[in-house]
């Protein structure tokens, strides 16, 4: 596909990456060119989406270092855990793969026969 500003921005709703007020593409988990790198090697929008869920999930343990509550002082946050997070990312991951146009079919597909002896030997 060929990256354009809207259909980058699809992409961030689809995989719910919000650049957030008086920020920019690098205070999100996807920069603008590592979202054209995704959209030019994706078929469709949701293929995109789909990769992007996939590399969120395998992102989870080092974006947070392994983390799964943090203390400071009197104040504590707990995060979801991160298989739960995983597990998520991967099933957006999984929707939006099944949601994806699917190319030719499996069924109508054929290999021609090896008539003149130059196929691979196996």
């Amino acid at each position: 596909m060929t990256p354009a500003p809207e259909l980058r921005a699809k992409l961030r709703r689809l995989i719910d990456e919000v650049i957030p007020l008086g920020g920019s593409d690098q205070n999100t988990r996807f920069t603008d060119e590592e979202l054209d790198e995704v959209l030019e090697a994706a078929g469709s929008i949701e293929e995109a989406a789909a990769e992007c869920w996939e590399r969120k999930a395998a992102r989870a343990m080092s974006e947070r270092g392994g983390l799964e509550e943090s203390r400071a002082g009197d104040e504590t946050h707990r995060f979801v855990s991160l298989k739960e997070y995983r597990d998520h990312c991967l099933a957006m991951a999984e929707r939006f793969r099944a949601r994806a146009p699917q190319v030719g079919s499996r069924l109508l597909a054929f290999e021609p026969p090896d008539v003149l002896g130059t196929g691979a030997i196996q």
